[in-house]
């Protein structure tokens, strides 16, 4: 018995040693984020750079090839590999939230790398052509205060020399594949390397910074920078614009597809669903979106007619739509300082009113300026973020392509969901915190962030906002804007709709130009799915908001509901749920 008793003792000192051994060198989770920021921004140093990471400000990324997509398999592959060692049950409630973040992301990464979308690195809305044209401007994300600064600069244009021819290599391959541009968006590509080039340097857009080099540099380095940065420009990029305007026109344009939708392309109906869960990080399928988009869009024109009753207009609702596209007394300014002003004037109406909202407010700084001019013909009103330590402010551009025509309808929303309280609070709050890990600070969902920007529209009326009904009217035709979204992201590639069939339902529901509906439509082509992200992020945080307020009733804090939603940064809807399904149950 006693033999017995002392095997069985030994044994359980031998299982105590081991799982002391394996809780040894088990990883220490914060190193394991920690090590997963730095990898990331490696990897992604012109994202690492937005994000104020400035040890990475000379580095570009070939993201087209195939030895950089090696690297982002091996990398996913780590991590997949490295949470599996992990105790989750070690783990505090946040460090559980970023274990199933970084799960997310790898796993959706190392799935969207099984697709050619490699073979189509360049399109008219983003990417980083226009990345490089918008830090070269001086005022942007790069710095430029220190000789290292310019340095750096120097080399990230060198590389990206390199980046264009490489881009048009994979680009010829996408010709013999198939994985091409549709038509009409090489078009607008196409004058976005061919006006690069300038008879004057001077005039050209990556001199930009030369002018606004600091009095403290010496005569000496002011002069050795000037002359690097114009043979840089004058040997490597201008020819390098002219050589892929050269391809984009009379190879790449003549190869170009006819159809809309990635939906013909090889595998392109199931990239598509992959693109549709990327951005709602739901698993709703592309025609249950479709779907619901039709769902929203019926609702929201009941509420159209209302307003249309409102103020009068006898006629139809698409008869209304297009009088309000055209009415003068929603175009009147002159300048595009006045455009500026107008936004200003909003924001001071909002400042009384914010504290009744939001208990948690960020400390980075705020301007709004117009869009580059480089740009500023393609380009949607947005947000760049700012910098946690207050060295660049969260800045909300406007695109005023043409005052005579710039219509305020939707001027207060616009500002609402690109400004204040919604991208600016969320991603300045985000960045701010100094309990998430570096890697969620800098992180971003569409799904979340475009969500909670579009929620934000709906909170005009609380924040003494919508007192005009034609700025009311503008909520319900931005809301309606990402309603169509899904309507015409889905049907454009999943359902083979074609460009004009997309424009005309637009045109058909919204109070938007057929320019500007044009360019919408186009950018929906350029970036599958992306367009999904608003709609079904907004109905989620509205449905948690609308739960919380019944089950919680007099016990529910509004300030506190989105504190809640802001404190732990972007996240995939299904954990922001289980986040706000847990404050209802501990509240209650």
């Amino acid at each position: 018995m006693k033999k017995i008793q002392l095997f069985s003792a030994m044994i359980l000192v031998s299982l105590f040693l081991t799982n002391c051994k394996t809780r040894e060198n088990s990883p220490n989770f914060k190193s394991i984020t920690d090590n997963y920021f730095k990898e990331k921004n490696e990897l992604n140093p012109l994202d690492a750079t937005f994000n104020g990471q400035n040890e990475y400000n000379d580095q570009l990324q070939l993201e087209m090839t195939d030895s950089y997509r090696k690297k982002q398999a091996a990398f996913f592959d780590k991590y997949e590999k490295t949470l599996a060692t992990v105790d989750t049950t070690k783990l505090s409630i946040e460090e559980k939230t970023s274990f199933d973040i970084i799960k997310w992301e790898t796993g959706t990464g190392s799935e969207l790398l099984k697709y050619d979308t490699n073979l189509i690195p360049v399109q008219q809305f983003w990417g980083t052509h226009l990345t490089m044209g918008q830090l070269a401007g001086g005022a942007s994300a790069q710095p430029f205060k220190t000789e290292k600064d310019y340095r750096n600069f120097l080399k990230r244009m060198d590389t990206y020399s390199v980046w264009i021819d490489s881009a048009m290599v994979y680009m010829k391959k996408g010709i013999q594949k198939g994985m091409v541009l549709p038509k009409a968006l090489t078009e607008k590509v196409i004058p976005q390397f061919a006006d690069m080039p300038t008879p004057k340097i001077e005039d050209n857009l990556f001199y930009s910074s030369i002018k606004l080099m600091p009095n403290t540099f010496s005569d000496e380095v002011k002069k050795d920078l000037i002359a690097k940065y114009t043979a840089t420009i004058n040997e490597k990029l201008i020819p390098q614009f002219k050589k892929m305007t050269d391809f984009l026109k009379k190879e790449y344009l003549p190869a170009s597809r006819t159809t809309s939708g990635i939906g013909s392309l090889p595998n392109g109906k199931k990239l598509y669903k992959l693109y549709a869960k990327q951005w709602t990080t739901t698993e709703i399928t592309p025609e249950e979106i479709h779907k619901l988009g039709l769902s929203e869009v019926a609702r929201l024109n009941a509420e159209m007619e209302k307003v249309k009753k409102k103020v009068g207009f006898k006629g139809t609702l698409k008869e209304f739509l297009n009088a309000v596209r055209n009415k003068k007394e929603l175009k009147p300014f002159k300048k595009p300082e006045e455009v500026i002003a107008n936004f200003e004037a909003i924001y001071s109406r909002i400042k009384p009113n914010i504290d009744k909202l939001f208990s948690l407010q960020p400390k980075t700084k705020f301007e709004i300026r117009r869009t580059e001019a480089f740009r500023e013909k393609t380009a949607s009103a947005e947000y760049n973020q700012g910098t946690a330590d207050g060295s660049r402010p969260g800045i909300f551009y406007v695109p005023i392509p043409d005052v005579a025509n710039y219509n305020v309808l939707e001027d207060e929303d616009l500002f609402l969901h690109e400004a204040i309280p919604g991208h600016h609070f969320q991603i300045s709050l985000q960045q701010e915190s100094t309990t998430l890990p570096d890697f969620r600070k800098y992180n971003g969902f569409g799904a979340y962030t475009e969500g909670w920007a579009l929620y934000c529209e709906s909170l005009g009326k609380e924040l003494g906002l919508y007192k005009d009904p034609y700025q009311y009217l503008g909520m319900l035709n931005d809301e309606m804007h990402r309603a169509i979204r899904l309507v015409v992201d889905t049907g454009i590639h999943s359902k083979n709709w074609t460009r004009e069939q997309a424009i005309k339902y637009s045109m058909d529901n919204e109070a938007e130009s057929e320019s500007g509906i044009t360019t919408e439509i186009e950018r929906y082509m350029a970036i599958p799915g992306q367009a999904l992200s608003y709609k079904i992020g907004q109905l989620k945080i509205r449905e948690l908001r609308k739960k919380a307020e019944t089950q919680m009733g007099s016990k529910f804090d509004i300030k506190k509901f989105h504190e809640k939603v802001l404190e732990s940064g972007a996240l995939p809807l299904d954990l922001l749920e289980k986040k706000i399904n847990t404050w209802i149950k501990e509240s209650k």
